[in-house]
């Protein structure tokens, strides 16, 4: 057998590698060239797979949406009832930022918002997604009773996606000095009992 990667191996390991490079330095700073360096190769062979730098974030973006997606399917594929399939979307959310750790940091890079508007779309379009799933299970809860209906489906998802992106930059910037999952999924909790209809009051 070959010891040669096939071009789909290497861009996966191109793509990998700037997740890496992402997390210890910043994607600010991140370069083709460190890269390059990281990976053994010339920064000319990087550009034979990605002809621009911007090309080579949006296969980054790409491999995190697709991560995410099948995260979240088998969320909920093995969740029971809406307020089950609604903590395992935030924990899968959870555990994907805990496994890519450079992800807040991509979100808030000036690579995003600034220079790469095709990256931005990729990422607007999957929170969107995420939204979708999350409202779909909002309302099933207040459709039950087990949710307050006087707040909208669409506050609520923005509510948890918000919970979610806090935590996760509370985590960064306390150099992951608790368990993201466990503290995200504790405040889940803390929002939903907020959320819950109070006995006897009518909020329809």
């Amino acid at each position: 057998m070959s010891g040669r990667q096939s071009a789909e191996e290497r861009k996966a390991q191109i793509v990998a590698e700037v997740l890496r490079l992402a997390d210890e330095i910043g994607p600010d700073r991140l370069s083709t060239t460190e890269v390059a360096r990281a990976i053994g190769l010339s920064q000319p062979a990087i550009f034979r797979h990605f002809p621009t730098k911007s090309a080579l974030w949006l296969a980054v973006a790409e491999d995190i949406a697709d991560r995410l997606q099948n995260y979240w399917a088998a969320a909920e594929a093995g969740a029971t009832g809406p307020h089950a399939r609604l903590k395992a979307l935030i924990s899968a959310q959870l555990t994907a930022i805990a496994e890519t750790p450079a992800l807040p940091s991509i979100l808030f890079s000036r690579e995003l918002q600034v220079d790469n508007p095709a990256l931005r779309d990729v990422f607007r379009k999957l929170l969107s997604a995420l939204q979708g799933r999350l409202v779909a299970a909002i309302r099933e809860l207040q459709a039950a009773g087990h949710l307050r209906r006087d707040v909208g489906p669409e506050d609520v998802a923005i509510l948890l996606t918000s919970l979610v992106q806090g935590v996760a930059i509370r985590w960064t910037l306390g150099a992951r000095g608790f368990a993201l999952v466990t503290e995200g999924l504790r405040l889940f909790d803390v929002q939903m009992e907020l959320l819950r209809p109070k006995e006897g009051a009518c909020d329809a």
